[in-house]
């Protein structure tokens, strides 16, 4: 697409959010507005020569759902540095095509109290089609595979109680205000949300005479939000944290969704956490001394790095790759944006391509941008998805989706029906195969598709195997193949 120039880039934008409700049934149009924003398959674009995976390729993969057509050409203009940096200041990128897409899902953008008025039922499907939509068309993609990565790290399910109508809000004011922020001020953000209260019982948690506080959010917060299962913790260590977070309640009728403490329910005695003496009387800032106190610990440095390696290099880091992070993020005082460029730009990085295999979301989404589809997610990708195991926020437990690649192994077959149908044209994404075939750069455009999907071109026995097929089956054998499936 041509560049335009920003007032009537800004204009149009106005023009078609403020139409969207009109567009929300007429799908063609809003496809084509977004188009028209930078959302279109380009005119031409390069695949990869050598059978070698590309490195700019393997970038892109870790710092994206996926490359889509052009991406390389793009990074390779400006360079991976400046590419990185570019991802590392998400706020910087326009991303209006996809902000249109995503205009027409109202529980997304209302308040709290409104999203109360939805259908539990329509608040499930939106936020599913919120987080595909968002992966697979912004612009911002380091962030959104960010974005996912704290989704899972504080995971909130959204099956539990008022849980599904508070998560849009808490979604759009801990992750993603927070994603390349400070780790405390994320770590803070969640730990008073109205879905994460709900969800692990923290407006249950109060001071009585004679009684145990609910433990449940303290617990988490040692074992999966801050210091790790080995991290040096104590039951005692458990049961003093949760006496600091006792109080907490969360509306449910003139304000639905907001948080207050209620003091004659709060325990404003002396507390001991992790050695640490936080003093008695001081009410909502017995939080603050508890999450100053994990957020700090080196044990929390080490287990947060370890959670993004395992995002961006593998599913085993290097204990070396993890202690370098975490150093980064002690430095920093958990400076998130530092960690991850450090990470980035390690030896160890540079050295992981085709390391990590792909989960059900990060599989239909590479799968949706490398082949340029237009969807609006009203059909059956959801619901595919939901098959293979990983619709967002329905992990029953709080340790969110497992993060390692083999644990998914099972949902191949569920894979294999998604390319096919994907490639073929069914389902509920457009695929224009005989633009993508007429803008890939070279004379054997079948095997220069191919190699845009892999990273390389392909291999003696991949050439042998894919390229007397026709075209849409070609693409989709490549989409199920164990190459396609490791990134």
């Amino acid at each position: 697409m041509s560049p335009r120039s920003e007032p009537s880039r800004r204009t149009f934008l106005a023009a078609t959010a403020a139409a969207a409700p009109l567009l929300a049934g007429c799908d063609r149009i809003l496809s084509f507005a977004a188009g028209l924003l930078g959302d279109d398959l380009p005119s031409s674009f390069d695949a990869p020569t050598t059978e070698a995976l590309d490195p700019l390729h393997h970038l892109l993969s870790r710092t994206s759902f996926g490359p889509r057509p052009g991406d390389l050409d793009e990074a390779r203009k400006i360079g991976p540095r400046a590419h990185l940096d570019r991802q590392l200041e998400p706020s910087s990128i326009r991303d209006d095509a996809c902000d249109l897409r995503t205009s027409v899902i109202d529980s997304a953008h209302l308040p709290r109290s409104l999203a109360f008025e939805l259908p539990p039922e329509q608040i499930e499907l939106e936020l599913s089609r919120f987080a595909l939509l968002k992966a697979t068309y912004s612009k911002r993609q380091l962030f959104e595979v960010l974005v996912e990565a704290w989704s899972d790290h504080f995971h909130v399910a959204i099956g539990k109680a008022e849980c599904r109508h508070l998560l849009p809000t808490d979604l759009r004011e801990v992750v993603r205000e927070h994603a390349l922020g400070s780790f405390s001020e994320l770590l803070r953000a969640s730990a008073l949300s109205p879905s994460m209260l709900v969800y692990l019982d923290g407006r249950d948690n109060r001071a009585q005479a004679g009684a145990r506080p609910n433990e449940n959010y303290a617990r988490e917060l040692f074992e999966l939000h801050t210091l790790g299962v080995d991290g040096g913790y104590t039951q005692k260590d458990v049961m003093e944290a949760a006496r600091c977070l006792t109080g907490f309640v969360v509306k449910d009728k003139w304000a639905p969704g907001e948080v207050e403490l209620v003091a004659e329910r709060h325990d404003s005695g002396e507390k001991v956490v992790l050695g640490q003496v936080i003093g008695a009387g001081r009410g909502r800032e017995d939080v603050d001394a508890l999450l100053d106190i994990v957020a700090r610990h080196p044990s929390t440095a080490r287990h947060v790095s370890r959670r993004l390696c395992r995002t961006f290099v593998a599913d085993d880091p290097a204990e070396d790759a993890v202690e370098s992070a975490a150093a980064t993020f002690s430095a920093t005082g958990g400076d998130l944006r530092k960690v991850v460029r450090s990470i980035l730009e390690s030896e160890t990085f540079a050295a992981s391509a085709g390391a990590k295999i792909k989960r059900p979301f990060r599989f239909v989404v590479s799968a949706l941008r490398a082949l340029g589809a237009d969807t609006h997610l009203k059909g059956g990708t959801v619901a595919s998805l939901g098959h293979m195991g990983h619709a967002p926020y329905a992990w029953p437990t709080p340790d969110g989706y497992p993060q390692r690649g083999d644990a998914w192994l099972g949902s191949l077959l569920g894979r294999f029906r998604f390319a096919f149908d994907l490639a073929r044209g069914g389902g509920d994404a457009r695929v224009e195969l005989s633009r993508l075939e007429a803008a890939v750069s070279g004379a054997d455009k079948q095997e220069r598709l191919v190699a845009h999907l892999l990273g390389r071109a392909p291999d003696a026995r991949e050439r042998a195997t894919l390229l007397e097929r026709p075209l849409e089956d070609a693409l989709a054998l490549t989409l199920a193949s164990p190459s396609f499936q490791r990134f």
